[in-house]
């Protein structure tokens, strides 16, 4: 591995993000899991599923 690319992922592992940042990660994950398995999947349907957890949880 070279150096450049070490000194990379050390500086990545110090990274703190913040709760939105982690949400925004999340509902990218999702998304890209569901849509390679069903092209019907938008970025809306998972937002809005997202939501409705949320509310479930308060």
């Amino acid at each position: 591995m070279s150096k450049e690319l070490e000194l990379l992922l050390e500086k990545a592992k110090r990274i703190q993000m913040t709760p939105a940042q982690q949400e925004a990660q999340r509902r990218s994950f999702a998304y890209g899991n569901t849509r390679i398995e069903n092209d019907l999947i938008t970025r809306e349907m998972i937002d809005e599923a997202a939501d409705r957890l949320a509310l479930q949880k308060n």
